[in-house]
């Protein structure tokens, strides 16, 4: 009885001409009757329809991927490969956004501490850190590209004091085991292994290996970095039975990539004594192959973990004296002000374009152009 099909319109109203064409105005008024109500039953049960799959899709970026793939399959059924890669999070060794595991283990003790300070009436920094006033001036002279080495070394330490003692497990690997390659003749008592180690010990073995090797204090950054995406790589962790040996071999690790004149692993053996090239050998092997031999560190990354190392200073108020400003050191400071002023005026100079005035519009001379 239709001559045409369902026709919609974004008019609100809806006449009979344009909805069943010309050919109504020949039906009776009960025939039109009947059809536009089929007809409008039919237009709401499409609504309905439309109203459903727009709930269904309501979250459409919920099922796509990071690479842009729809995480379902045919089937309406998730790819579990997909969503495993969804829920881990980037690697904080390799992207400059993710958050620093150690400084994520040490928020529960700096709570911890702030709680306790609180309660006790203990104002935070108030017999360690000094202020500089009209006669003396404590200069932090520690920046990203020069950072202090004391200041540096102790945060390090520190970061590899909270990964030991908030660990999750006990995971480790034979090689980084110190009862199985111990690093020194002299039997080591049990008990050693089943206690943490206290922050000014850890202290203590870096700053030997750093001050016999004379290493940077950007050396320490990187020492972080790689320990850091040891752990996440090969899934294991620090312990008071592989501390030493994963710390080394960072080291190691560390000055060979960012040093300019590297450490050879002899040079280790004379500094541990009792200690093997071999050894040291083996260790490298094993620590580059569980790093995947991903020894990349980007600047973002080394920024990071630098501030990261500074934050950590502050919220568990470790004392670092700055030294007062001296007279020869602010001399120092002032030369050196002024030569780079005068180097960014002189390329701020060459690369400013000005423009002639009106006057001297006529007397430019310009070059012949030369067409090839």
């Amino acid at each position: 009885m239709l001559g045409h099909p369902l026709q919609l319109h974004s008019s609100p109203r809806i006449f009979p001409c344009n909805i069943f064409g010309p050919q109504l105005t020949e039906t009776t008024e009960s025939e039109t009757t009947d059809a536009v109500f089929v007809d409008a039953s039919h237009l709401f049960i499409l609504c309905l329809l439309w109203i459903f799959m727009r709930f269904l899709n309501k979250n459409p970026k919920e099922n796509v991927g990071a690479n842009g793939r729809d995480l379902r399959s045919k089937s309406g059924h998730w790819h579990e490969q997909e969503a495993k890669d969804l829920a881990l999070e980037p690697n904080p060794s390799d992207h400059p956004r993710a958050s620093t595991i150690f400084l994520s283990k040490s928020q529960t003790d700096v709570r911890e501490k702030r709680k306790s300070d609180h309660l006790n009436h203990v104002s935070p920094g108030q017999l360690t850190k000094k202020y500089s006033s009209c006669s003396t001036i404590f200069l932090d002279d520690s920046t990203v590209s020069q950072p202090n080495l004391r200041t540096t070394v102790k945060c390090m330490t520190l970061a590899i004091y909270y990964h030991i003692k908030n660990r999750d497990a006990d995971r480790s690997l034979d090689i980084f085991d110190e009862r199985l390659h111990p690093l020194t003749r002299e039997k080591i008592p049990e008990e050693y292994f089943e206690h943490d180690p206290e922050h000014k010990f850890i202290y203590r073995f870096v700053h030997t290996l750093f001050s016999a090797a004379q290493l940077t204090a950007e050396c320490a950054v990187v020492t972080l970095v790689y320990l850091e995406r040891l752990l996440t790589y090969a899934e294991i962790d620090i312990c008071p039975t592989n501390w030493k040996r994963i710390v080394l071999g960072a080291i190691l690790l560390a000055s060979k990539v960012w040093d300019d004149q590297a450490v050879w692993n002899v040079d280790y053996c004379q500094i541990l004594k009792d200690v093997t090239v071999e050894d040291m050998n083996e260790m490298e092997r094993h620590f580059l192959e569980l790093l995947q031999f991903n020894i990349n560190v980007p600047f973002s990354v080394y920024a990071k973990y630098y501030f990261d190392l500074r934050s950590l200073a502050d919220d568990n108020n470790l004392n670092v004296l700055f030294p007062p400003l001296s007279k020869e050191r602010a001399q120092n400071l002032e030369a050196i002000s002024r030569l780079c002023d005068d180097k960014y005026k002189d390329v701020c100079r060459a690369a400013m374009r000005r423009s002639f005035s009106a006057d001297h519009f006529i007397g430019i001379r310009r070059s012949n152009a030369i067409l090839s």
